[in-house]
């Protein structure tokens, strides 16, 4: 018999209240089909899932959707859509294609947030490999050498093609959420480095359409967070709280270089009351890429998920603070 899905905020019944907003994100867990990371995320007395994109194709969408549901978790998020710089037009086709698919299994997994990472400079070979050579002949007397390295371009045809799929994600009940990743993936996953950058870009869109999520472990150098996280609550564009941390030393692939909470050298406690007062009622998922994490086994890695958050995140996780 299934669980029933409860409310955002909620413990599904006879899951644990104190980890009724903890979030299994399936890059966590990386080497566990969906149906396993979901069965590990109940039986740790979990709520709530993200998932990626590559577990629900592994099934389709809709063998997805009944797979949480029969556990009694709701979908915090779907990752991830984005991509969105090329500067060809097939390819660039291609992309928007892939997104509106996204949006659609979106949808079918009934989850309203659709993570996007918008996508790097058209330079990059693939995300974490060399940049494609400069192009034979002499330099632009009035532009780049190279449009492919041209970032302030790049960066408008994120705008543009984010207009393009705002109208279908609205006609579908998803938002589009616009995660800002560290800089150095600026090159080849996101042009979008900052909380304040994302949520200039969303600016034009209803926030029902278009929103922000904060990842501690791409903004938690930003001196600029505080008032940015504020901002976007008071914007309604506060989409989603993914949390992990900031271990040194980086592994050969950054991308896989983050820990466990409390492990690192984010400030869990100042950046969740942050995102408390901004309003944000929603999910916290752990989302980490680490190959230690990938390697333990999935009931180690819940628990250890589990000791945290109740550790380091839930006690910031209350009502808005009295000045």
């Amino acid at each position: 018999m299934s669980t029933p899905v409860a409310p955002v905020g909620e413990a599904a019944p006879g899951r644990r209240a104190d980890l009724a907003r903890l979030s299994l994100n399936t890059a966590t867990t990386r080497h566990l089909t969906l149906p396993e990371a979901v069965a590990a995320a109940a039986a740790a007395g979990l709520s709530s899932i993200g998932v990626w994109r590559d577990r629900v194709q592994e099934v389709g969408a809709d063998v997805a959707a009944k797979v949480v549901a029969d556990h009694g978790l709701r979908v915090s998020s779907l990752c991830r859509g984005g991509f969105l710089t090329a500067a060809d037009d097939d390819t660039a086709r291609a992309a928007l294609d892939d997104n509106r698919l996204a949006v659609r299994e979106a949808a079918t997994l009934g989850t309203h947030e659709l993570v996007m990472v918008v996508g790097g400079l058209p330079a990059a070979s693939r995300p974490g490999g060399p940049a494609l050579p400069y192009p034979a002949g002499a330099p632009a007397a009035d532009g780049p050498d190279d449009p492919a390295r041209d970032v302030v371009a790049t960066r408008r045809r994120v705008a543009d093609r984010i207009a393009e799929l705002a109208p279908y994600a609205a006609e579908h009940g998803v938002r589009l959420v616009l995660e800002p990743l560290h800089p150095m993936f600026a090159a080849d996953r996101a042009v979008i480095s900052t909380l304040g950058q994302a949520l200039d870009l969303a600016a034009p869109f209803d926030p029902a359409v278009v929103g922000v999520v904060v990842d501690t472990y791409h903004v938690w150098w930003d001196p600029d967070l505080q008032a940015q996280i504020a901002r976007a609550g008071a914007e309604g564009r506060l989409a989603g709280y993914q949390v992990c941390d900031w271990v040194l030393p980086l592994a050969a692939e950054p991308l896989s270089s983050r820990g466990h909470v409390g492990d690192g050298y984010v400030d869990f406690a100042t950046i969740t009351r942050w995102v408390r007062d901004a309003g944000y009622t929603g999910d916290v998922e752990v989302e980490i890429f680490h190959e230690d994490v990938w390697a333990a086994p999935a009931a180690q890695t819940l628990a250890t998920l589990a000791e945290r958050h109740v550790r380091h995140v839930l006690p910031h996780l209350g009502g808005p603070s009295v000045a």
